[in-house]
Order: C-alpha cells, then sequence, then structure tokens
C-alpha cells in the first residue's frame, strides 16, 4: 500500500465516532480504531479517564461553590471535543445520572470563553419544582462526571459591543448577564453600563458581592430592586432610573411578565428593534392547541390532556421514555415524529402535519394525535 493510500485509509470515517478538526490526531485516533476493531478506542480510554470520550461531551464538576440560600456556582471541567469558542450569553446542555435515569437541563455560561483556564462555570438556583436544579444546588458532589450539549442561544452581545448597554434582570435571570460583564471586564470593554436588577430581598441578590465591584468601576450604574421592600420594577421606571436609556441597547432576562412588560413598553416607545430577550419558561397561553387524545404509537399508551399540556408532559403523565433537553424547544433533544393528527406550537402558533418531526416540549395537541414513541 502507498503512503497517500494508508494516509487515506487511517483518515477514513469511524462508523459511531465523530470526526476531530486536527487531521492528525484523526489518523492517530483511525490507527487505534482499526487496531482495536470491533471494539473503538473510547472503549478502553473512558476506562482510563471518562472524560477520554469523542462519542460524546464530558466534563468534571470541580467545584460547587454557594451563591445564596438556593443557589450556587458550578465549574465544571470539560473532556475531549468541547469548544472553547461560545459566546457570552449562551447556554451549555448539561445531564447527570440519577436513580437510573439522565436529567437534562440548560444552563446560562457565566464563565469567559478561554480556553486557556480549561473550565466553564454554570450557575443554577433550586427552583421547587426544579428536581435536577435542586439536586445540583445541594447535592451533586465535586468530582461527578456529567455529560455537556455544545453551547448555543441567541442572547449574545454584539461584536464589537454597543458603547451603551441596559441589562434588565430579575433572580436568576441574571447569569447571563453575568457572562457578559465578566467578558466584557476581562477584555476592559466595560464603557458605559446601565443594570437594573430585580431580586425580593438583598439575600436573595445572586453575585452582590461581583456587582459591587463592578459599581466600584467607572462605566457601570446599578440600580437593585428589592420587591418586597420597593416593589416590583415597571419599564415606566426607566425614565426615573437611567433617563438616557433610549440611547441604549437593551438586553433582558427574568420572568415572564417582566419580559412581556417590556416588550410592549419598548415597542410603544419605539425601540423594540434594540431589545434582546432571553425566556428561561415559554408562554402556554398565547398559541395553545385545543388539546385532545395524545397517543404512542410503540408504547401502546394514550392519555387525554388540555390545550396547555406539551406532548413532552403528556408522555411523561404516561410513563413512556421521552427524550427531552432544555425543555423550551432551543436543543432539538426531544424531537419525535407525529405520524397522526395535528399539534400546535406554543411559541409561534404554527401548526404541525403528520410525517413532521416537532419538538414535543414545546408543541401541544390540536385534536386527537400519534406520535412513534
Amino acid at each position: 500500500m502507498k503512503f497517500k493510500d494508508l494516509a487515506r485509509w487511517l483518515e477514513e470515517p469511524i462508523e459511531g465516532v465523530p470526526a476531530l478538526e486536527n487531521r492528525r490526531l484523526n489518523a492517530v485516533r483511525g490507527f487505534f480504531a482499526r487496531l482495536t476493531t470491533p471494539l473503538i478506542p473510547d472503549d478502553y480510554l473512558h476506562l482510563v479517564n471518562p472524560l477520554w470520550s469523542a462519542r460524546e461531551l464530558r466534563g468534571r464538576v470541580v467545584e460547587v461553590r454557594p451563591e445564596t440560600a438556593d443557589s450556587a456556582t458550578l465549574v465544571i471541567k470539560p473532556g475531549w471535543g468541547f469548544r472553547f469558542d461560545y459566546q457570552p450569553g449562551q447556554f451549555v446542555g448539561i445531564g447527570l445520572h440519577i436513580n437510573g435515569r439522565w436529567h437534562w437541563r440548560s444552563y446560562s455560561l457565566i464563565s469567559p470563553p478561554a480556553r486557556d483556564e480549561g473550565v466553564i462555570s454554570i450557575a443554577v438556583k433550586a427552583m421547587p419544582e426544579g428536581f435536577l436544579s435542586t439536586h445540583l444546588v445541594g447535592g451533586v458532589k465535586p468530582g461527578t462526571i456529567v455529560r455537556l450539549a455544545a453551547p448555543q442561544g441567541d442572547f449574545t452581545l454584539t461584536e464589537p459591543p454597543p458603547e451603551k448597554i441596559l441589562f434588565v434582570t430579575a433572580g436568576s435571570g441574571i447569569t447571563p448577564v453575568v457572562g457578559m460583564l465578566r467578558t466584557l471586564a476581562r477584555r476592559d470593554e466595560i464603557a458605559d453600563i446601565a443594570h437594573i436588577h430585580s431580586a425580593r430581598r438583598s439575600d436573595d441578590i445572586m453575585f452582590r458581592a461581583e456587582l459591587s465591584g463592578y459599581e466600584e468601576r467607572a462605566g457601570y450604574q446599578l440600580h437593585l430592586q428589592l420587591t418586597t421592600e420597593d416593589g416590583k420594577f415597571m419599564p415606566e421606571m426607566l425614565d426615573e432610573h437611567f433617563p438616557d436609556w433610549r440611547e441604549r441597547e437593551v438586553w433582558a432576562c427574568g420572568p415572564q411578565a417582566l419580559l412581556d412588560n417590556l416588550e410592549v413598553y419598548m415597542e410603544e416607545q419605539g425601540r423594540a428593534g434594540h431589545l434582546h430577550v432571553e425566556r428561561f419558561t415559554i408562554n402556554r397561553t398565547a398559541n395553545a392547541g385545543e388539546g385532545g387524545t395524545v397517543k404512542f404509537r410503540r408504547s401502546g399508551k394514550a392519555v387525554e390532556v388540555d390545550g396547555a399540556t406539551t406532548v413532552l408532559e403528556a408522555g411523561e403523565k404516561v410513563g413512556v421514555r421521552m427524550p427531552f433537553g432544555c425543555r423550551m424547544g432551543i436543543c432539538h433533544t426531544c424531537v419525535a415524529e407525529l405520524s397522526e393528527g395535528f399539534v400546535r406550537d406554543l411559541r409561534s402558533g404554527r401548526e404541525s402535519n403528520p410525517g413532521e418531526r416537532v419538538k414535543t416540549c414545546v408543541n401541544t395537541p390540536a385534536g386527537n394525535c400519534t406520535f412513534e414513541l
């Protein structure tokens, strides 16, 4: 065999193993993969180090640092294949194997994109109805191996960032903005930032000490709205706190009511095109379907639900093993084929027809429907 034929043979794709960008590393993996056939190098390497896997992104929890009584920062060291060229404001999927089942959720990255440090950070607030968030804040131990999904999301700063910025956040909605602030501070690009943040009480403010540190720098102004003392923040208060807000590009993240009010107000003020919003939950009322009976053909199960219950939730009600990820229609993990009937997307109101693959976490039945699950 000629050398070029040998090189081509070594670099040929291996079934079940994603190709790497590095050509030489691909050739080395190809050599060992064919040497160890029918197994592949990953079958041996993950026994030595669980992070040495090219089949899936993995990470090891290296630190769990409390932020408030019900929130914590998790520092994670990603394994092979993780790309550190994400953008501040994006989120990452994280999966934990608990009691025999994988649990997935997505959390905003709060660490600046920095390959040299080799770690990423997320911040998690324990929610009363959130099994995984409660486990992450109160139960996960350093050394735990987690699965990771590649960073994604459109809630990002423009490049270069605008000279005048307004952040409007509430509760855990501050997390993607902290990722932006840390990145801007690292680059020494905090030019003129106004920030309104709402929390119930002073003790509930995540990253309080860090925000105080930014206040000591030129170019950052913070208004804290403690709702138990000051009432809820309303967009009409913008003129009171930051009269020049109309000159600013706005990034907002927080509860649905806050974001809805802000969107309406910004449109009334002719500033709708300058508002960037990140939602952690979906609106279940605006585009809900009529409801109906959801059948799962392979499982042989069926359940009748209302128009605000998603197909994912319907399946979980009757014990169907449903794939899911972010549960917000972003990460594409829950996609399944609709074989009969119609469903409606809670976000857009669009109805899908039989034969289409739909995201079960954001679609509700518009009459009786059947899925191939």
